[in-house]
């Protein structure tokens, strides 16, 4: 249970380090939060296994060009300094880590529908409020809870994706909170509105952990070294499932 639990914990606390230290910080400076946050990343995936490596792997590759376009290019959220900031492809790796904690802990499979359920309610109702009450209209969120209830009812770890509405609910809370990044009203047709943060943003970043998932077997079976099970029962071992 320690095991599962200290690494999201860390990570909690590095956020809000790093977001807060990043409020006043110059270029160099954030380039310096950057190599201290790929520091943790490694220190904390020294214990973890190779199915784990592989799929933290994958998300900071996959997020890196998700920034890079969406953020560096088309503008659709823009951060302090206009830049993706150094610290911004290994957080991912840590968001996706302490996800995959949390949901492979024993408490969490005990509690597997509950949480699973609590997660779709609490974003289901962040939504509805972004689409019908808010200020400022989030159809954008509205439409990542879609996906987001489709990854948690047919994906292949429902825990994975309702521990990362937690995570990556607190990490775009404080990180818009204090003006690290701010999402821009509509995307760039002007078409969609979005909210500041997008209410169903997990939605967006279970696209991430689709792709670790999707992924990993086949980056597993190419994986230097003797694997120590196949990698479909690899990846469920990982997650904290029963294989037979």
């Amino acid at each position: 249970m320690r095991r599962d639990l200290a690494p999201p914990a860390v990570v909690a606390v590095w956020v809000a380090l790093v977001l807060g230290l990043d409020t006043g910080a110059t270029l160099t400076q954030q380039r310096l939060l950057g190599a201290g946050t790929w520091l943790l990343l490694l220190v904390l995936l020294a214990r973890e296994s190779r199915a784990t490596r592989v799929q933290v792997g994958v998300v900071v590759a996959f997020a890196s060009v998700v920034e890079y376009v969406f953020a560096g290019w088309l503008g659709v959220y823009v951060y302090r300094l206009e830049n993706v900031p150094a610290f911004v492809p290994p957080g991912h790796g840590l968001v996706y880590l302490a996800a995959l904690c949390l949901s492979r802990s024993g408490w969490a499979h005990r509690h597997s529908r509950p949480l699973v359920a609590a997660a779709l309610v609490l974003c289901g109702t962040w939504a509805g409020w972004g689409l019908l009450l808010s200020p400022r209209p989030d159809v954008l969120g509205a439409f990542w809870f879609g996906c987001l209830v489709v990854f948690s009812r047919w994906g292949r770890s429902p825990l994975l994706y309702a521990a990362a509405f937690l995570v990556v609910s607190y990490l775009e809370i404080v990180g818009t909170s204090l003006g690290t990044w701010a999402w821009q009203p509509h995307d760039p047709t002007g078409l969609v509105s979005i909210g500041n943060p997008p209410s169903g943003i997990a939605g967006g970043y279970a696209w991430f952990d689709a792709a670790a998932l999707a992924a990993a077997p086949w980056l597993l079976r190419r994986w230097p070294g003797r694997p120590s099970a196949a990698p479909a029962q690899e990846l469920a071992l990982d997650r904290g499932e029963r294989v037979p």
